[in-house]
């Protein structure tokens, strides 16, 4: 079973709206080394797993697939906090729809020189699950051979390339939000590398001399630099509520990124951050709830209830 805490696995920095920024992010997203392929890939990979002796290997792949699941919710969230009022509409609620944002400024007019469009036409200024050419995620993306070193030696290559993507798109932007998510994520798919590396090694596969790890000098990045003296890049969390993970059998021991860490996977999840419902897109015709809806809502709330109360007696308050 899976279940979600309402935090967001990492905090995302406020800034101004950047819509091109939030393009080159949906390759990060839904392309094809990014977080919806490791987040399908390892979790398919887990579910797929035979061989009880080798749990440790099935609980290392389970814990970052459900890991993967929190970064899709962190970069998806990203997105549309750079898409959410792009450029910024400064209408109120008693405006009529037609109405142009303050100073005349036509409330969409991004969405015709930068981005994606379909970012506006369809996604209502949100994530998308596609690449940053539009194109839909696939399926056809996921690799489980059903063999435990390929398995394991291809979510290495994953890992890696992903993390060399999301080096690219730093240096693509300045925007406080893309780059507050870009650094967590260049560092998580770290961790990462670091534990299927340490997998093959435990099966005697000397990845090293087949697969090195691409140098991407992230360190000099000032906010991946924070997150490396955390020594977030040699954690692994478990999420496993019942203490059964064995995967700290493999997580263990000094990091084979050479850093002069020790690899940990001790806790169970990180601390979080508060998630936080964005605010209406009156300019999208997405205004959410109006009172109507709301009158609507309630009174079938309270038809519900009374069924409830006529067959089961009233419920106590």
């Amino acid at each position: 079973m899976f279940f979600h805490v309402q935090q967001l696995i990492n905090e995302i920095i406020p800034d101004e709206p950047d819509p091109a920024a939030a393009n080159a992010l949906q390759e990060g997203l839904g392309g094809q080394f990014g977080e919806m392929r490791t987040m399908m890939q390892y979790l398919f990979q887990s579910m797929n797993f035979r061989g009880a002796a080798a749990k440790p290997y099935r609980d290392l792949i389970q814990g970052i697939g459900t890991e993967e699941i929190s970064h899709v919710e962190l970069i998806g969230t990203t997105i549309s906090r750079l898409l959410d009022g792009s450029p910024r509409y400064q209408g109120t609620l008693d405006d009529p729809l037609d109405t142009p944002g303050a100073g005349g400024a036509i409330p969409l007019n991004l969405a015709l020189s930068q981005g994606n469009i379909h970012h506006y036409l369809v996604g209502a200024q949100g994530a998308m699950p596609v690449d940053s050419a539009g194109n839909p995620w696939s399926g056809s993306y996921v690799y489980n051979s059903g063999n435990l070193p390929l398995d394991l030696l291809y979510n290495l290559m994953l890992e890696a390339t992903g993390r060399l993507q999301k080096c690219r798109m730093y240096e693509m932007t300045d925007n406080k939000t893309a780059r507050s998510t870009i650094a967590y994520l260049i560092v998580r798919d770290q961790a990462h590398e670091n534990g299927y590396a340490k997998a093959l090694e435990t099966l005697g596969v000397k990845w090293q001399a087949l697969l090195p790890i691409p140098k991407t000098n992230a360190e000099q990045f000032p906010e991946v630099k924070k997150l490396l003296d955390l020594g977030l890049q040699s954690k692994q969390y478990t999420f496993d509520l019942k203490g059964q993970s064995e995967a700290g059998k493999i997580y263990q021991g000094l990091s084979p990124s050479n850093d002069g860490t020790q690899l940990d996977a001790s806790e169970q999840a990180p601390e979080g951050v508060p998630s936080e419902i964005a605010p209406e897109r009156l300019e999208e015709f997405a205004p959410g709830l109006d009172p109507a809806l709301l009158e609507l809502i309630q009174a079938t709330a309270d038809l519900e209830m009374a069924d409830i109360d006529a067959m089961f007696g009233p419920v106590e308050k």
